[in-house]
């Protein structure tokens, strides 16, 4: 007769086993690794695929590969020329060496935002107001280079900084208001006064002719009549030209 409590050991045992070998098994997608501890110490970086570990020996830490987008929050920020200003940005990092990001430093994640946070006050506070607002892409490349030379022992690349928000004051916003409206001023003036000089300058140049050229003036004279003729006016006033007289007055002389 069968008897099954013979056959519970042997049960037990390949319970254990299964559960064993599926606890051993991993599985990491491609754009995770897992950095491996054995008893302690670092045995190197798997995946991603399928791999082994030993279950109670082997502890397995996973980390991503891709890129973390992480806002850096509103931060007050006094300005070379002591305006004080509130800057926010966005920084785009990814996870270059596993192995550092696990053993260098505690949180990458977290030494990033505050090393984020420290430089961009410090470098906002070398620049003055203007050239913030300007050079916004010059800053922008000074903050990605001093986070990823600061980052890089940690196996993290800093790829990309923006700056995102600048509030100013609202005193402040309308100092800028007031000095966009008169620099819109003083190039309507400068305009109107390159076209004054410009018009000048024909004139002076239509004067000579006409004064070299006596028919030009005649010619000018009729070009007037013609304008005015053009017009609904009953009366017309045009100066007789000297030069059909001047022979009388010679002869008569």
């Amino acid at each position: 007769m069968f008897d099954i409590f013979n056959y519970v050991p042997v049960i037990f045992v390949v319970v254990i086993f299964i559960m064993f070998a599926a606890s051993a098994v991993r599985v990491l997608p491609e754009y995770e690794r897992g950095v491996l501890f054995r008893l302690g110490r670092f045995a190197g970086v798997r995946g991603p695929g399928l791999f082994f570990i030993i279950p109670g020996i082997d502890r397995l830490v996973r980390i991503s590969l891709r890129t973390v987008v992480m806002d850096v929050p509103p931060q007050d920020v006094i300005t070379h020329d002591n305006v004080t200003v509130k800057v926010s940005a966005v920084i785009y990092f990814r996870v270059m060496d596993p192995g550092k990001a696990i053993i260098d430093v505690e949180n990458y994640l977290y030494a990033t935002s505050q090393l984020s946070q420290t430089t961009l006050r410090s470098v906002l506070g070398q620049v003055d107001l203007d050239e913030l607002l300007a050079n916004r892409e010059k800053i922008n490349k000074e903050l990605q280079e001093i986070l990823d030379r600061h980052t890089g022992p940690w196996g993290v690349k800093v790829a990309n900084v923006e700056v995102k928000n600048i509030d100013l004051p609202q005193e402040m916003q309308r100092a800028i208001a007031k000095q966009a409206e008169a620099e819109r001023e003083r190039r309507a003036k400068v305009i109107h006064a390159e076209g004054e000089l410009q018009a000048s300058e024909k004139l002076s140049q239509a004067a000579h002719v006409l004064a070299t050229e006596p028919s030009a003036l005649q010619l000018r004279y009729l070009q007037t009549l013609t304008e005015i003729g053009a017009e609904k006016n009953s009366t017309v006033i045009f100066p007789f030209p000297i030069d059909l007289i001047k022979m009388f007055l010679e002869k008569k002389g």
